[in-house]
């Protein structure tokens, strides 16, 4: 094989080389490229995850603030019933004093 043979070759298979890369990258854009109608469902998919992100912060400040009020009103339920229970207490030590004077009355008629 002489010099000129041996290039022709070299360029031949390189050639061929070339081809197939091209055709196997063809071939993997074919198959993988994203359909318009694809890309459609997929902008529809991000806005409506986008808009579920939105309402789920939205739900959260909601329950953030329900959280506080709640903690509020039971702190002031809190202090309403030991109020009451304060004034249960100075009640029946009332209660205790005067039947203890009312019996005290009738042990000494």
């Amino acid at each position: 094989m002489n010099r000129t043979e041996f290039v022709i070759a070299t360029a031949i298979i390189l050639f061929v080389a070339f081809a197939l890369g091209w055709f196997a990258y063809w071939l993997i854009h074919r198959f993988t490229r994203v359909a318009k109608a694809d890309m459609g469902e997929l902008e529809r998919m991000a806005k409506e995850l986008h808009e579920a992100e939105e309402m789920r912060d939205q739900a959260i400040t909601y329950l953030q603030q329900r959280e506080s009020e709640l903690t509020n009103q039971l702190s002031q339920t809190e202090a309403e019933l030991s109020a009451a229970m304060e004034g249960l207490r100075e009640a029946r030590h009332e209660a205790e004093e005067l039947r203890a004077y009312v019996e005290r009355l009738h042990a000494q008629q």
